[in-house]
């Protein structure tokens, strides 16, 4: 009996400590899982975001790329190209097309094409360093330009312009911003008598690398007749499509509400 009951209040005792140390271990692991949790649930604030910081850099970076290299918004804030872009057009930019001009330089990207005569384009002009002006080209590199009258002469030929707009018919004097033309002039005009006009000036001959710009509204544009000639790398995109268009001019309230052009958003420039 005595073995017998020994064996029991040993098996007892070992039964009793096994019980204790799962219950250590039960406690002790809680803890431990405990301790993990607070420190996940801790850390996921500061996780999420620094995910949010990257990615709100990630799309600044993205968007300053699209923009410098991509496309490019303008909006119209004067009448010097009426009636083809009104004051209150949103245009969209094509700066592929030409090469993008890498910032602080002259260098370009490669483009797919050319400018083209008649062709919207928004460029950087020699008077302003901080704006950018947004005219047709008229005259391409190598080109004879002349005006008569308000009519646009090249290489010898009347030049048919269902866009251009005449609206102030009173006589024009000549302008001192016009005389760097007498650089430019055609073999055989002199240069002791020139005396250009708005509507009245030429022939000048467009050099390589350069283009003349001309605004729509004739009458009221400060454009190359004025300000000379642009030279390439000065070109910035072409003008593809209008994004949003509404009356600036407008005296309603919330104009850009309620005096939206719907007829005018999505159509092409020409």
């Amino acid at each position: 009996m005595t073995p017998a009951d020994g064996r029991d209040r040993g098996t007892g005792r070992r039964g009793r400590g096994t019980r204790g140390e799962a219950r250590r271990e039960r406690a002790g692991g809680r803890g431990r899982r405990d301790r993990g949790g607070t420190g996940a649930e801790e850390g996921a604030p500061q996780s999420t975001a620094m995910e949010w910081i990257k990615s709100l850099g990630l799309t600044l970076i993205l968007l300053i790329v699209i923009r410098t290299f991509l496309v490019q918004t303008f909006v119209i804030t004067s009448g010097s190209m009426e009636d083809t872009l009104m004051v209150g057009d949103f245009l969209m930019v094509n700066r592929v097309a030409l090469g993008a001009r890498i910032p602080g330089t002259n260098l370009r990207t490669p483009g797919y094409g050319d400018p083209r005569l008649n062709e919207v384009v928004v460029f950087d002009p020699t008077h302003e360093e901080r704006m950018k002006l947004v005219k047709r080209i008229v005259g391409m590199p190598g080109d004879t330009l002349s005006m008569r009258d308000k009519e646009l002469f090249r290489n010898g030929e009347r030049v048919e312009e269902p866009w251009a707009e005449w609206r102030d018919f009173a006589g024009d004097d000549e302008h001192p911003w016009m005389r760097w033309q007498a650089a430019h002039l055609a073999p055989g005009v002199d240069r002791a008598t020139y005396a250009p006009t708005r509507d009245n000036w030429g022939p000048l001959v467009v050099p390589e690398g350069n283009y003349f710009m001309l605004g729509d509204n004739r009458d009221f544009s400060l454009d190359s007749r004025y300000w000379g000639l642009i030279e390439e790398w000065r070109l910035e995109g072409k003008a593809m499509f209008f994004y949003f268009s509404y009356d600036r001019d407008s005296p309603q309230a919330f104009s850009f509400i309620r005096e939206v052009r719907w007829d005018r958003i999505g159509q092409r420039i020409r």
